[in-house]
């Protein structure tokens, strides 16, 4: 243990070896004195500089995607678009738009606008990876977006691959899309909301490249299509 008797004789023999001068005598000492308070306040948890990064990472707002990417086999996304019968002037919407093969997709078959929405920022770059590769920038759009909170009204074709519970939180987005306009979901029906059309399918092996025999190409797929406005189903219990 030091004992304070110790403790207390530094500072005389200290004022002995330094007698009182004005500070101005010992610009040395005064900038020792001001670096060691610069540390110290950088380092202090409540100074300004030392919460900036932290604040900010704080209140950035985090929102998990709804759903784990799984692609669209391209035979389907091709299928998928033929359905929704595009023509010259529609605004195909893709909501969580993955990779971007479907407003690629749109784009190059169709040559019309075409806008992919999704809030994984992986996903978005992978999608402007994808547009930038098939030179279609001046056709497609890519926006990181919560598609929950999405104005959908200039789009005449959105696609889904979602959930049905998600397809049901869209609904009231989706009915105030202009009349004929088409939504195309793969594999999920859309509850309370009767498909003008059903349409099932397998990818078939020949010609189809190695990632889309990886996702189902032994399963059927299901493809449903609405009309806005669409017929109200009340018996509707969920999936065909």
């Amino acid at each position: 243990m030091i004992k304070a008797t110790s403790a207390l004789s530094t500072p005389r023999r200290s004022l002995r070896r330094f007698p009182h001068r004005p500070l101005h005598r010992w610009p040395g000492v005064l900038l020792l004195a001001a670096s060691l308070s610069a540390g110290l306040l950088a380092q202090t948890p409540g100074s300004a500089a030392g919460l900036t990064t932290p604040l900010a990472e704080t209140e950035k707002e985090k929102r998990e995607p709804d759903v784990v990417f799984v692609p669209s086999p391209q035979p389907v996304v091709e299928k998928m678009l033929e359905l929704a019968e595009i023509k010259p002037g529609d605004i195909v919407y893709d909501l969580g738009c993955g990779d971007g093969r479907i407003v690629v997709t749109a784009a190059k078959k169709y040559g019309v606008k075409a806008y992919g929405f999704d809030i994984d920022p992986k996903r978005v770059a992978e999608s402007l990876a994808n547009v930038k590769s098939n030179k279609v920038e001046h056709l497609v759009t890519i926006k990181q977006a919560d598609i929950f909170k999405l104005d959908l009204r200039e789009a005449t074709v959105v696609t889904l691959y979602l959930l049905p519970e998600l397809n049901v939180r869209l609904m009231p987005q989706l009915e105030k899309l202009k009349p004929g306009s088409r939504i195309i979901s793969h594999d999920f029906d859309m509850r309370g909301a009767k498909p003008v059309l059903v349409h099932r399918m397998k990818v078939s092996s020949r010609g189809a490249t190695s990632e889309d025999l990886g996702y189902g190409s032994d399963r059927e797929h299901t493809i449903y299509k609405w009309v806005v406005p669409w017929e109200k189903d009340t018996t509707a219990a969920g999936n065909n």
